[in-house]
This record gives structure tokens, sequence and C-alpha cells, in this order.
């Protein structure tokens, strides 16, 4: 289990907006490389039940990003984007889409920010219109962030037992 203790919390300030917020007990320059790369992300981006099967992060403004997860039935899910500014290790933006639902992308930005040594994440997703939003909100996506994040907060804690071993 993870050290943090924190779980997430989910708002929808506006009728185009979700907003997730959750502290890791990890320094920020931490908690943004670990959303920098294939070999970082997939350690925790996503359910438990789904593997990733395949990954590309070029992690630049304008490179883009892809990433496939497969079922326990062998169904496979893919999503991608593009990264939009990439300021570090306070911002990150891009795009989402989800492919099994082509032409409804969201532009999001994660925002990092540390105070005593814990950082603080808020992701906040905004969408075209309030269909999109709900869609979404409808999709089990908390249920799949807040799982999300207890795998980043597990795979952060090993993440800092290798920097301090």
């Amino acid at each position: 289990m993870g050290g943090s203790g924190s779980k997430l919390t989910v708002t929808t300030p506006s009728d185009r907006e979700i907003v997730m917020t959750r502290v890791f007990d990890a320094p920020r320059d931490l908690v943004f490389e670990a959303h920098s790369s294939c070999e970082h992300m997939s350690n925790w981006w996503g359910p438990r039940k789904y593997e990733f099967a395949s990954c590309e992060i070029d992690f630049r403004p304008g490179g883009k990003w892809r990433i496939v997860h497969r079922g326990p039935d062998g169904e496979e899910d893919g999503f991608h984007g593009e990264f939009r500014e990439i300021v570090r290790p306070e911002r990150i933006v891009w795009t989402f889409e989800w492919e099994g639902m082509p032409g409804h992308v969201s532009v999001d930005t994660l925002t990092l920010e540390e105070h005593e040594g814990k950082t603080t994440v808020i992701a906040t997703s905004a969408f075209d219109s309030v269909e999109d939003r709900d869609g979404m909100l409808g999709s089990g996506m908390e249920s799949g962030a807040a799982e999300s994040y207890d795998r980043l907060d597990e795979y952060l804690e090993v993440l800092r037992e290798r920097s301090v071993g």
C-alpha cells in the first residue's frame, strides 16, 4: 500500500471541466518524472486489471503520445493525444482522446505543487461540451483515475526507495 494516505477528490467547477486532486508523499520532481515516459507510466497508469499492450510517448511540446490497454477479456482500448506545454516540474498540458469515441477530445492540464516534501497534483480536464464532460464522468473515469493514482502512490514509494538505496 502506498504511503500518502491521500485519496482522490473529483469536482466539476464548471459545466465543461473535471478537476481531480490528490496529494502524494513525494517531491514534485519525482511525481513529474513519473508522468514523462512509458517506462514510468506502464507501472501505474490505468486500472490493475489492464495490462499495457503498447505505449509511445514523445515527451516534448508538439510530441504525440499513445497508450493501449488490454483487458482481461483480451479487448484493447487505445488513448492518444499531443503534448501542448511542458514546464518541468510544474505543469504538463496535453490533449486526450479515447479511441472508442473518436472526436471527443479534452485538453488536460496537470499542475504539480510541492509543500514540505509532498506534492499536490491537480488534473484539470476541459471538454468542448457538457455532454462530453458528462460522458467522461459516466464512463467510470473517476474509479479508474482513483485506482491509477493509488498505483502511482505505490510506484512513487518504490522510486523513493531506489533513490535512497
